[in-house]
């Protein structure tokens, strides 16, 4: 039968059988040997090379983000330390203003705006500015949730009190100190439509146009802006709303 098979098969039959260096001789063999080393190792040192490259970057990447998270957590901070400060000013001018309130008044004068002149509120009674001393020391000590629902309660109750625009104020400041800014929108909308004679209008405006910043309401801020240097032209709220529209 062996007599029967072709020439060329049994010679590729007798190489596929016959292992790769018997085909060279030693020196071949080793040549190849050592160039299938050289490669290897070529080929390991690149990997090597690569791996520790992008080893290097990751560290490097890892720093960065080390720093820049080092940098938030210290603007967060400084922001922070920055708005209790406002808020303390604020706290401070409120009770220097209540002070120099007058306990009686019947109208105040036609507005900047050209409105009609509106009644004052009555100066608030012991009763009322006890409620809402307690609900600004809520919100003194940090305590916006129970704050809020202090000068709300205030406001639904007592909506004529002397004392009302600036509880609805404060409401709207506490909504904000809790990073909701739709609702501190909200509260501050209602001082500016519901008194808008009140000193604090002009502060309520200036903090919308802050939160509509926040939300990435660029349009409705610098609206608010103009309003605010419409309405209130020589409120002291109307300097930061000129500064600001000069930054845009």
């Amino acid at each position: 039968m062996l007599r029967r098979l072709p020439l060329g098969f049994l010679i590729a039959a007798a190489l596929a059988t016959t292992p790769a260096w018997a085909l060279f001789d030693d020196k071949e063999a080793r040549q190849w040997i050592t160039d299938l080393k050289a490669s290897s190792e070529a080929r390991f040192d690149q990997q090597a090379k690569a791996q520790l490259d992008l080893a290097t970057q990751i560290q490097r990447q890892a720093e960065e983000i080390a720093r820049l998270r080092g940098q938030i957590e210290t603007l967060s901070y400084e922001l922070e330390q920055a708005r209790k400060r406002q808020q303390d000013f604020y706290l401070d001018l409120d009770s220097r203003l209540r002070r120099l309130e007058p306990h009686s008044s019947s109208t105040l004068p036609t507005g900047e705006s050209g409105n009609a002149a509106q009644p004052v509120p009555q100066a608030a009674p012991g009763a009322e500015s006890a409620e809402y001393d307690a609900a600004l020391e809520l919100f003194r000590s940090g305590k916006y949730p129970a704050a809020a629902k202090a000068f709300k309660t205030f406001v639904e109750q007592h909506p004529d009190s002397a004392l009302a625009p600036n509880a609805q104020f404060w409401l709207g400041n506490a909504w904000y100190a809790q990073r909701n800014c739709t609702k501190a929108i909200e509260a501050q909308s209602f001082v500016v439509s519901r008194y808008p004679q009140s000193d604090k209008a002009p502060d309520a405006l200036l903090a919308i146009a802050s939160c509509q910043q926040e939300l990435g309401n660029s349009k409705g801020a610098t609206q608010s802006w103009q309003q605010l240097l419409e309405k209130y032209p020589s409120a002291p709220a109307a300097d930061k709303a000129r500064e600001r529209l000069k930054k845009k």
